[in-house]
Order: structure tokens, then C-alpha cells, then sequence
């Protein structure tokens, strides 16, 4: 996967049969977001497009569709289920955006190392990871009531 500040607002998924490129069009999180053209891009794009055309086989992975995920999510805790989307991949996914942002902010390549899920050789961005927690709102006393 390449996460990049040169790349606009999405991710590009290498592999060894080329690559994938997927965005939620001309879409801004935030103000710092790099302005995209008026038509935005297309949702989903590949190196090849006989990639995105194939068609998937009976016997190989097919992923839910959900047109809702927040709501999936908060069903699955409210009813003690399994979210569609795991929450490791969910957590990951998240990641990959929280290093592309960062990228984005500091203009630098960054490596990642995911076990320890902190920036390789580089504290400025791993000071942008989290933030200050501020009392009450502490994760800490948030947990207290489980332990």
C-alpha cells in the first residue's frame, strides 16, 4: 500500500499484478486537504482496468456491501455481533489515513512500522499520533469502570 502527500484524497493499493486507487471522489475532511478538480475522480481506478472488470469467482472472497457502515457498527456493539468490517481492518484502515494526513502535514516520506504502529526515525511525526487528553476525558478514567 502507498500513502502518499503526492496522491490525491485516497489510497493506492500495490500489488503484484499493478495497482488499485481508491477515493471517495472530490471529497474534503478538512480545509488542509489538497483541492482536487471540479469533476473530482473516479471512486475506483487501476493500473490495468481489466483489473476492476474481472469478475469475482464462486469459490474465491466476496466482502459484504453495506451502505451504512457507521450504523452496521454501532448495531454490531448494541447487539454484541461482528461489525462487517472487523475491527482490526477497521483499526488499520483508520491508520492508513491517520499516516496519509500526517504525511500531508509535514511533506515528508514517512515509513511506518505497523507492529509498533509509530513513524520509523522521525519523533515530529510521531508526536502527531495522538494528542494531549485533557481530564475528565481521559482514556484511563473512561476504562475505570471496567476494570
Amino acid at each position: 500500500m502507498v500513502v502518499s502527500n503526492e496522491l490525491p484524497n485516497g489510497i493506492r493499493f500495490e500489488g503484484s499484478e499493478g495497482w488499485i486507487f481508491v477515493t471517495r471522489g472530490n471529497y474534503r475532511a478538512t480545509a488542509s486537504d489538497p483541492v482536487l478538480n471540479e469533476e473530482g475522480r473516479a471512486p475506483l481506478e487501476a493500473s490495468d482496468p481489466k483489473i476492476i472488470q474481472s469478475e469475482i469467482g464462486v469459490n474465491e472472497i466476496r466482502l459484504p456491501v453495506s451502505t451504512d457502515h457507521h450504523r452496521n457498527w454501532l448495531d454490531a456493539v448494541r447487539l454484541r455481533k461482528e461489525p462487517i468490517a472487523p475491527v482490526e481492518v477497521a483499526h488499520r484502515s483508520c491508520s492508513a489515513c491517520l499516516v496519509h494526513h500526517i504525511a500531508m502535514k509535514i511533506d515528508e516520506k514517512l515509513n511506518w512500522d505497523p507492529e509498533k504502529e509509530q513513524f520509523i526515525d522521525n519523533e515530529k511525526a510521531n508526536s502527531m499520533l495522538s494528542r494531549p487528553q485533557r481530564e475528565p476525558y481521559t482514556i484511563s478514567n473512561s476504562i475505570k469502570q471496567y476494570l
